[in-house]
């Protein structure tokens, strides 16, 4: 027979049978991939569905909570001195994101304590261990979850603080112009006003300047002054954010402390600026831009410019660096937020909040230290902001080595051993596919 003849049909079924068996392997190679694949989907989603529900509940519980003192000094407002409620919705709305870049961390720590508590307290955490899947596969779901909060903290602390500090600032202007006028009010004595009563014989009805006006003026103790002058009007500028009391056609008089000394001057406008910082709030301010009102970007150009004292050089180099530890904060605390949180526990919701509280005190704690001594020179601006960070960075790689190992941090080893190993066992678990 000719090599160049065709095979015998048994030489095709043995290629036929060994092309269908590696095809039949490739395909249940495919398939195991595929079913891992959608267990691993399958796990995140639940992880993550009983992170996320827990941490929308406190975020939104904890920013009530601490807009609560604000909210109840605006509803003040709002009865007592007649600014509307679009105003004050306005109000709460701007004041938000500097609340929620402290409620968004620490309720990210309080929701994986108690999303991870309850998995582990119903026996599920073990369940999936003895399935095969590592403390790192479980970690995915929650690490995906802090990086999504990082990064909402990251926009909140770097855009939405600092326009939410200026529209205050802008806001409140427009609410103390327009408690001005509301409170105003015809044959009434108003006291309103820091050393000032003010009384107006007439108001017409569209209320753009008083008539018959009396003023008591007493910011000079030893010099009180009175005021009379036929016509007044209230006079706004935007740049510097005060409100002036313009008179027309009156006098003044005067009388010393000893009231020997009387002196009347007569005028044609007389001008007098309402403190209206006091009356209405005392977070009304003129002048540039405070450090918090600034971006990361603002607070950069600022330290490279020449004229800057050393305290506020100091201030803004640790505001600036407070901007960029926040974010990192919300990582941090899924570290060490795992290994505490898949620790079986009865009362899984209080032993959760309660682990969750005292982190944030520590946490808190050691970052207001920080500040304080920064603030005061005896620290560098950037060790007194990250310090935190680095302490909690350091104490949840730590204790998530050994809840990865399942040791107890507490237990005595030779410490040697264990640190130097560290790295090593942290590198092949996360090279390893299981």
């Amino acid at each position: 027979m000719s090599p160049f003849m065709t095979p015998p049909l048994s030489q095709y079924c043995l290629c036929v049978n060994a092309l269908m068996s590696f095809l039949s392997a490739v395909l249940d190679i495919q398939a195991d991939i595929c079913n891992f694949s959608f267990m691993n989907r399958l796990i995140n989603r639940y992880i993550l569905k009983e992170i996320a529900l827990a941490f929308a509940m406190i975020v939104f519980i904890l920013t009530f909570v601490l807009l609560m003192g604000k909210i109840l000094q605006l509803m003040d407002l709002m009865i007592n001195k007649g600014i509307s409620f679009t105003t004050i919705a306005q109000m709460t709305l701007f004041l938000m994101p500097s609340f929620l870049i402290f409620s968004i961390p620490i309720s990210l720590l309080i929701a994986i304590l108690i999303g991870l508590g309850r998995l582990s307290g119903d026996n599920e955490i073990t369940i999936l261990k003895m399935s095969g899947v590592s403390l790192y596969q479980i970690a995915f779901p929650v690490a995906c979850a802090a990086l999504a909060a990082s990064l909402l903290t990251a926009a909140t602390t770097f855009f939405l603080v600092p326009y939410g500090n200026i529209a205050t600032r802008n806001l409140l202007f427009d609410m103390a112009k327009q408690k001005a006028t509301i409170g105003i009010r015809e044959k009434v004595f108003i006291d309103d006003f820091r050393g000032i009563l003010l009384y107006a014989e007439k108001i017409p009805v569209h209320g753009d300047f008083l008539e018959g006006v009396l003023i008591s003026d007493n910011r000079i103790l030893r010099e009180p002054n009175t005021i009379f002058a036929r016509r007044a009007y209230l006079i706004s500028d935007i740049d510097t954010q005060a409100v002036t009391l313009r008179l027309e056609d009156g006098s003044t008089h005067t009388v010393d402390a000893g009231l020997k000394n009387y002196r009347k001057m007569d005028f044609r406008l007389y001008d007098i600026r309402l403190d209206l910082a006091e009356s209405l709030t005392t977070d009304l301010k003129t002048g540039e831009k405070s450090s918090m009102d600034m971006t990361v970007t603002e607070l950069t150009a600022k330290l490279r410019s020449h004229g800057i004292n050393d305290q506020t050089y100091r201030e803004m180099l640790l505001v600036l660096n407070k901007k960029l530890t926040v974010p990192l904060s919300c990582l941090i605390f899924a570290f060490i937020g795992v290994p505490f949180g898949i620790r079986a526990h009865r009362a899984v919701r209080s032993r959760g909040f309660a682990i969750g509280v005292l982190l944030i005190l520590i946490y808190y704690l050691l970052s207001l230290s920080g500040e304080a001594l920064a603030e005061t020179g005896r620290l560098s601006p950037a060790i007194g902001a990250w310090a935190p960070n680095g302490i909690f960075a350091i104490a949840g790689i730590l204790f998530f080595y050994f809840a990865a190992r399942e040791q107890s941090p507490w237990v005595r080893r030779n410490p040697v051993s264990t640190y130097v190993s560290l790295p090593d066992e942290i590198g092949k678990k996360l090279k390893s596919p299981s």
